[in-house]
């Protein structure tokens, strides 16, 4: 395994750059500025924070904090916030499709105010635009009620006034302000960048920043103290506490230096509201729409031009060419992808996944690679002793019972560290806990030294105990010392070390041997502790460190955050899919390899965050394609790795639930969270997970597919039958003295089979379609759209040439006849083409649609068979057809289904696609 290692600083994108790169540049530069800031007040001596915030050790008085409040603002970040509902009811209508129908509507209301044209455009409007508002709103109503249920305080020094003795006072985190002196314990949050001005024994949690599992140690700190050498990455600092982590044990005290948006987290929050970047979705609706509304503007004014001329009435003509720009339009396609989503958003809810925008669903489908973080989605987010071994690195079970009793007895906060030796001892057969032991003393742990120990006093009833007898078993009533800490510190300190049961003295030979194992077992990801004993010759009633002295060496404990068990599976089933999973975590890159390729992945060659920053946005595109694992990596640089693989061409979702992943999940065409993650993540992700399982996000995948699949199946049918009924118009106008059919006829025919298609959500998909990622493409739509679509006028010309022929409907006294045969046949011939496109195989002998797809379909052509004869055959200008009509009816159809399946298996050969 090799490592990239960084060269140069950074490039900023230059301000020509889109309005997404540029966001990105401002990001970059406000969290390198905030990184300058902290790292001078880190390398500054604590007195001289103080005075850069004009403020005590004894804290602010409470008017002085009031003013500081009115002057800085609350403690907030800069967060979305869900427009006004009138801002979203209008969002929800603004659509091409929709401003075509509205224009539409607008002509035929001017020409005639009582044109039921008007009232079917107007409800087809309008209930596409309100389900759509109605889906998003109570969305955001519900991720709001989630919010208001918590209220977060901090303990902070505040005096009376000027003179008097400060107290400790607990106020809400938004009324934090610079200069406040705040007290941390164990499980606090943090409310604002602080500098530690007293620390002890502090351990922060900075994974929602930084990525990494394990809490990271702060310095032992003192109220004179002068400072730190400077640090380019604040999350280094250790006399610093950044807003957004979290106290795991130790207590401190520390001066704010920064609320807000001027915070670390608040530098990164703040480049991330406002327009959000178009997803491959906006992107994809945005092409198909322009595309069928070009087409439309070409064929409209042909259309009115040809009737106009041929029959010389041009307010018909122009009645009859509107007629036609409806029928090109797929007016129903905001309310059946509306209508899709919703259907979607509900059906992944059921599968613990919460839809937030509902563009989403169909960027899940479309996704062919996901940038995840390691902790929690291929971990269990937990540290367990994976295993216990002597000085040759073989296991051996009294190195697991000195690790025990180390972390059994000590009287101090137990780490994590501490708890997974304790639970593994419950896993192991070979060690039995009992009551051999007494506690003496201990040395608690200290950051310089970095170690514990306790001693031990053998009680004299049970010394001789066969259960795990140590190699240091002497005379009852002895005291034995255990030491457990880092490698290095640990060895320092011993002289001998246990050899297969004999302490042998440690030479430097074999001091180099131990370290090795060691360090081959960190080079394996695991984090690795020295276990070490000495027995008391003198026993006494206390000890100190400089008892810590002469040590044996006894073995080691590593640990591991473990993978889950059903990674690795949820891995090979997105890889079935065709979705390539590359993580993208800040953690080390020797635990983040050694995870990756315990659960399958194909590590290959570790990128460091910082090796991104010298190269330009091809080398990184070039890179990024690649490269499985990325560690040590930042906001930004996760942000900047995630457009580098969207400029390569994928559709790319991004699975995180920190701070740093913030600005990731709001540049990926799909951001995704988890119910637990930190409030920016989730309002940064359009999808939240209720369960942090790879398995989980398998299923949304599916849905999501089966989602964009229908929505593809609607613009394929309504754009393939809609050019080959304009086509056939085409040829009708210039050949029949008389409109081919009514402007109104047009309508209901349009209207129909849109109802019919309002079913198309509830269709089910090809198992082969959903095993490949799925993603627009406009011009195999438009391809599509003139290869299918003059398959229905051949059949259409045909039926012209029934009814002039055989039922001799060729003057302007029959047209009635002749404009009812071809609706009649026209509005089967459409219906049928659902059952023909919604599959590549053949339709109800290889795939069936769902019932409500049947249901629909068959009352289209009830309604088409009935109209002629029914009661508005008058009104809407219908003639009853002959008996001798529907047996040609019937051929017709059948020769079109035949030839169409026909073209199918020749376009599919050819083109290797077909939805």
């Amino acid at each position: 395994m090799t490592m990239l290692t960084p060269r140069t600083p950074a490039k900023l994108a230059p301000p020509g750059r889109s309005r997404r790169e540029r966001k990105a540049a401002e990001l970059e530069l406000r969290t390198r500025l905030a990184g300058e800031r902290l790292a001078g007040i880190s390398a500054g001596p604590g007195v001289r924070a103080l005075q850069s915030v004009d403020t005590s050790p004894g804290g602010l008085t409470r008017a002085e904090a009031a003013l500081r409040l009115e002057r800085h603002g609350a403690n907030v970040v800069a967060h979305e916030r869900a427009p006004r509902w009138y801002v979203q009811l209008a969002k929800a209508f603004w659509n091409p499709f929709i401003a075509v129908l509205v224009l539409l509507a607008a002509v035929m209301y001017w020409q005639d105010p009582a044109d039921p044209g008007v009232v079917i455009l107007s409800v087809m409007v309008g209930i596409s635009g309100l389900l759509r508002f109605w889906q998003e709103f109570r969305s955001g109503r519900a991720a709001d009620a989630l919010k208001r249920l918590v209220t977060t305080t901090c303990a902070v020094q505040r005096r009376a006034g000027s003179g008097s003795v400060p107290t400790t006072v607990e106020v809400p985190m938004d009324q934090v302000v610079p200069g406040d002196v705040v007290k941390l314990a164990a499980g606090d949050l943090i409310p604002a960048d602080l500098r530690l001005l007293t620390a002890k024994d502090l351990m922060i949690s900075q994974a929602a920043l930084s990525g990494e599992s394990l809490p990271v140690a702060k310095a032992d700190t003192r109220a004179q103290d002068l400072g730190q050498q400077a640090t380019t990455d604040p999350v280094e600092a250790d006399n610093l506490a950044l807003m957004g982590t979290s106290v795991t044990s130790g207590t401190a005290t520390g001066v704010v230096v920064a609320t807000g948006a001027d915070t670390w987290f608040g530098s990164m929050a703040g480049s991330l509201v406002g327009e959000r970047p178009q997803t491959n979705f906006d992107t994809g609706v945005r092409r198909v729409s322009f595309l069928l509304i070009r087409f439309m503007l070409v064929m409209v004014p042909v259309v009115f031009m040809i009737n106009g001329l041929t029959k010389g009435d041009w307010d018909e003509a122009l009645l009859f060419g509107i007629a036609v720009a409806v029928g090109l339009t797929p007016e129903m396609l905001p309310m059946v992808v509306s209508a899709n989503l919703a259907r979607g958003a509900v059906a992944m809810s059921r599968r613990k996944v919460v839809v937030k925008r509902l563009n989403a669903i169909q960027n899940l489908g479309a996704m062919d690679v996901l940038c995840t973080d390691k902790t929690g989605t291929l971990t269990e987010d937990r540290i367990v002793l994976d295993r216990y071994l002597d000085v040759h690195g073989d296991e051996d079970g009294e190195v697991l019972e000195y690790g025990y009793l180390n972390a059994h007895f000590q009287t101090g906060l137990r780490n994590l560290m501490d708890q997974a030796v304790i639970d593994r001892v419950g896993e192991a057969e070979e060690v039995v806990v009992d009551t051999r032991f007494s506690m003496v003393d201990e040395i608690p742990f200290d950051f310089a030294r970095r170690r514990m120990s306790v001693v031990l006093a053998r009680n004299p009833l049970v010394g001789g105990s066969e259960h795990g007898e140590s190699s240091e078993s002497g005379e009852s009533g002895e005291h034995v010392m255990i030491t457990k800490g880092a490698v290095e510190e640990v060895l320092d300190l011993c002289t001998h070390m246990t050899d297969r049961g004999e302490s042998v003295e440690l030479t430097e030979r074999l001091r180099w041997h131990v370290t090795r194992i060691a360090e081959d077992n960190n080079r394996r990801g695991l984090r690795v502790l020295a276990v070490a004993t000495r027995t008391v010759d003198t026993p006494r009633e206390t000890y100190s460190v400089a008892d810590e002295d002469g040590l044996t060496l006894v073995g080691f404990l590593a640990f591991l955050d473990p993978p889950k068990a059903d990674a690795a599976r949820a891995l090979e089933g997105l890889a079935d899919k065709g979705i390539a999973v590359k993580v993208v975590t800040g953690d080390n890159d020797l635990v983040a390899a050694r995870v990756c390729a315990d659960v399958g992945l194909d590590v290959g060659t570790v990128v460091l965050g910082p090796g991104t920053d010298a190269l330009d946005d091809a080398e990184l595109r070039a890179l990024a394609a690649r490269t499985t694992v990325f560690a040590k990596v930042n906001p930004v640089q996760k942000a900047r790795i995630v457009r580098a693989l969207q400029a390569g061409g994928h559709t790319v979702g991004f699975l995180g639930d920190g701070i740093n992943d913030a600005a990731a999940l709001r540049d990926a065409d799909v951001g995704i969270s988890v119910d637990t993650a930190v409030d920016i993540a989730k309002e940064s992700a359009d999808i939240i997970l209720l369960e942090k399982d790879l398995t989980v996000l398998e299923q949304g995948v599916l849905q999501g597919r089966t989602t964009f699949g229908n929505t593809i199946k609607y613009i394929k049918m309504t754009a393939s039958s809609n050019f080959g009924n304009v086509f056939s118009v085409l040829v009708a106008s210039a050949f029949i003295p008389f409109q081919p059919m009514l402007a109104i006829m047009l309508l209901v025919q349009n209207l129909v089979y849109d109802i019919a298609q309002l079913a198309t959500p509830w269709d089910r998909m090809d198992e082969e379609y959903l095993r490949k990622p799925r993603n627009w493409d406009a011009k195999g739509i438009g391809r599509f759209m003139v290869t299918i679509g003059p398959i229905s006028s051949i059949f259409d010309i045909a039926m012209f040439l029934i009814m002039w022929h055989v039922f001799a409907a060729n003057s302007e006294a029959s047209q009635s006849l002749f404009q009812s045969g071809w609706f009649v046949e026209g509005l089967l011939s459409q219906t049928l083409i659902v059952h023909m496109i919604r599959t590549r195989k053949i339709p109800f002998v290889q795939s069936r649609a769902s019932w409500p797809v049947m249901v629909m379909t068959v009352l289209a052509v009830l309604t088409g068979l009935w109209l002629p004869f029914s009661p508005l055959a008058s009104p809407l200008g219908f003639t009853a057809l002959p008996a001798g009509y529907f047996p040609w009816l019937i051929g017709v159809l059948l020769a079109y289904c035949t030839l169409t399946q026909l073209v199918k298996t020749w376009y599919i050969r050819r083109f290797g696609t077909w939805l």
